[in-house]
């Protein structure tokens, strides 16, 4: 964890003129890559860390801390780059990792369902291989990954797949999506749009279909997975803001100053309304880290399972996920929104940037409604529903 640090030190220093400059996060991938970071989920045997996900997901929300949109390429690319795990073969996944680790890949792209697919159709440059043609909306990384791992529909029945890509071929074209948005503006987001784009047969990883059935429990974990990336994403982002603000409230006192003939015992450091504000705050982060925790132990347990895990553990684990992200996004958005009012008119000035909080984490959750998250929770509660597989935007 003393790389993260030192990482989110790092990018912390210039957090704000990065987010207000918004260009392509190439220099931010860099640090990454030199730090060692990219390869930490890859297995030992592969030349990787060989570090676990509750080791990942703390350092996606040390990074979030500090710069949220980083911390969103790095939790995607972990999962992203884990991908194969769940849905390819044993003899597949490994291939993967040992080149990734060689080549020190960043992976970007998505596999959720948020749109119609590009279409894997049987042709390329062997009988063997396929083509890839299509857009795909959302993708995280656009302009600086190695490798992207997109989903695909194979032509003919529509099966979706997990594929993964070189966007260095010819036929990768990004654009930048729906214009640009006014948070995570350095997550390297876009849309990319594949012509006729090679890809080889053991570059399909496997079926992402919600089909009852197809998927092993062990795959089903996917979709928790990449939940509790977005959970450190809010964590994260809630924790930095109030960091920062709670050493400018040291240093300028009270948004609320009291009549002059009744100053604050101890002084404003002391205001009461400020320091109710910051308990509530404090409160509502850690109720959020403590299910966020929760829920990571029971994936943990869940990924050590492996083929053992059966379809009732998978869903408790689901459940647990959107437990803890429906609170996770709530925090955030309360913290980011709270906080600023306990800092008053003083926070708006552009040069202090607590602004990229707020719009950080609202661009990040208006993607994943938690009112999907609550009705998957009161269904498993009230029926003994299982969630269906879905992946997050």
């Amino acid at each position: 964890m003393h790389i993260a640090r030192e990482v989110a030190d790092d990018l912390a220093i210039d957090a704000v003129d990065r987010e207000q400059a918004g260009r392509p996060p190439l220099d931010e991938v860099a640090r990454l890559r030199e730090s060692g970071l990219l390869t930490l989920l890859a297995k030992t045997e592969h030349g990787g860390r060989g570090a676990g996900w509750r080791t990942a997901y703390a350092v996606v929300r040390t990074i979030a801390a500090a710069d949220a949109a980083i911390g969103q390429l790095l939790g995607c690319h972990y999962f992203l780059s884990f991908t194969a795990r769940f849905f390819a073969t044993p003899a597949l996944a490994a291939r993967v990792e040992r080149e990734a680790v060689a080549g020190r890949w960043f992976f970007g792209g998505g596999i959720a369902s948020d749109d119609t697919p590009p279409t894997l159709t049987t042709g390329g440059a062997s009988s063997a291989g396929h083509l890839l043609t299509g857009r795909q909306s959302s993708v995280t990384g656009a302009f600086v990954a190695d490798r992207l791992v997109v989903r695909a529909a194979r032509s003919g029945g529509g099966e979706p797949l997990a594929v993964l890509v070189d966007p260095a071929q010819a036929g990768v074209v990004y654009g930048d999506g729906e214009g640009g948005g006014f948070g995570q503006r350095l997550a390297g987001g876009g849309s990319a749009e594949f012509d006729a784009v090679p890809v080889a047969a053991d570059a399909v990883f496997g079926s992402l279909s919600a089909d009852e059935g197809v998927l092993s429990p062990f795959a089903g974990l996917a979709a928790p997975a990449a939940r509790l990336v977005s959970v450190q994403l809010c964590l994260g982002l809630a924790e930095g803001l109030l960091a920062e603000v709670r050493e400018f409230s040291r240093a300028a006192g009270s948004a609320w100053p009291p009549p002059a003939a009744q100053p604050w015992p101890g002084g404003r450091a002391q205001d009461p309304y400020v320091v109710s504000a910051y308990g509530e705050l404090t409160v509502t982060a850690r109720s959020a880290s403590a299910l966020a925790d929760q829920a990571v132990r029971a994936l943990t347990r869940g990924l050590a399972r492996g083929e053992d895990l059966d379809d009732d553990e998978c869903a408790e684990i689901a459940v647990l996920a959107s437990v803890a992200e429906a609170a996770a996004a709530r925090a955030a958005e309360e913290i980011t929104s709270r906080a600023l009012e306990v800092v008053g008119p003083r926070a708006a000035p552009l040069r202090h940037g607590f602004d990229r909080f707020w719009r950080n984490a609202r661009a990040h959750t208006l993607r994943e409604p938690v009112a999907h998250r609550l009705r998957e929770v009161g269904d498993y509660f009230l029926n003994g529903a299982h969630p269906a597989f879905a992946l997050p935007a």
